[in-house]
């Protein structure tokens, strides 16, 4: 009897592991992400972008940190579905682009590039919000960070709103708990919250966008380590910047994707307030100083974040489309 009990306890697990396989095989068919979804239409893109990329960022140290902002930017909006590549708008409004929040974004044309080279090999099978998900994936490990994969089976979006990214894209003096707010829903816990916005650790910051902290910050915003101060003040030596091209670095080391940003942070040389406040919140301090003293978490958590940002409210299946030219639609 119980020899009859032990196979039939086992028969059950076999058909619970079958339905489970045909359940995931009719949502993948269904259009959701996989890792292998081009396993057949495309195998060979992710050698592609990769392989594209490399150019771009020898040439252009600081094409690290603008690949990266790139799904930030698109994903916050709408979704992941690289309506930030759009060069029009939405009925008669601006595309994302012309929002103020997309101001020192660049390296959009490196992207067509990319899709072009793409589009030779498998012409009509990857759509653009895979092809920016991917370089920007690539952006990090080329600047000394985690290497990881990504999901694919993203699709394009057929609009683009300067509205929804002025309403979307948080400013940088958010503090923790609007934080948490943007990332949370994006099924983020407190410790990747932490983790992605250490992408501050490649890049530079516009003066126009920290001037207001620095000479007329609001209570508790003001920099704290008045060395860092002086050294900003050079960089942006005017409450009214001489141009918007001035700017000054986001951490000590802006190629290179490491752990520098949380120490940085932690004495107090955060550049922007969001920088400063989880460096001051009790309930994200902690994770600073870890990340701070452990690159190899810091690295093993942002990989996590990034792949939950990254498939963030995107279109999959029939909706959107596999746009030809990521600058406009079909």
């Amino acid at each position: 009897m119980r020899l009859i009990i032990k196979y039939l306890s086992l028969l059950v697990v076999v058909v619970v592991v079958v339905v489970m396989g045909v359940v995931m095989g009719i949502v993948e068919a269904g259009g959701g992400l996989s890792y292998d979804f081009y396993k057949d239409s495309c195998p060979e893109v992710e050698n592609i972008v990769k392989t594209a990329v490399q150019p771009i960022f020898l040439t252009d140290p600081t094409a690290s940190s603008a690949f990266l902002r790139f799904i930030f930017h698109d994903c916050q909006v709408q979704g992941c579905d690289a309506s930030l590549l759009l060069d029009s708008g939405d009925q008669n409004m601006g595309p994302e682009m012309e929002s103020i929040r997309n101001f020192g974004i660049k390296k959009r044309e490196s992207i067509g590039h990319i899709k072009f080279l793409v589009e030779s090999e498998c012409p009509g099978q990857v759509s653009c919000a895979d092809v920016l998900a991917l370089a920007s994936k690539e952006a990090v490990s080329f600047a000394g960070g985690p290497s990881f994969r990504i999901p694919l089976g993203r699709r394009d979006a057929t609009s683009s709103s300067k509205e929804m990214a002025d309403a979307h894209l948080p400013a940088h003096s958010i503090n923790v708990d609007e934080l948490l707010n943007v990332f949370m829903p994006k099924g983020m816990d407190l410790q990747e919250i932490v983790a992605i916005l250490g992408a501050h650790t490649l890049g530079v910051g516009h003066c126009l966008n920290i001037v207001d902290r620095l000479y007329n910050p609001e209570e508790g915003e003001e920099y704290t380590d008045f060395s860092h101060q002086f050294l900003l003040r050079l960089a942006c030596p005017t409450r009214v910047p001489f141009t918007n091209l001035t700017f000054a670095l986001n951490d000590l080391t802006p190629i290179i994707f490491d752990n520098q940003y949380y120490r940085d942070v932690m004495n107090g040389k955060g550049l922007f307030g969001v920088d400063s406040n989880i460096g001051m919140d009790e309930r994200t301090r902690p994770i600073v100083e870890q990340f701070a003293e452990d690159q190899d978490t810091f690295f093993q958590v942002f990989s996590s974040a990034f792949v939950k940002l990254s498939t963030t409210n995107v279109l999959t299946g029939d909706k959107g489309q596999i746009r030809r030219q990521c600058n406009r639609v079909n």
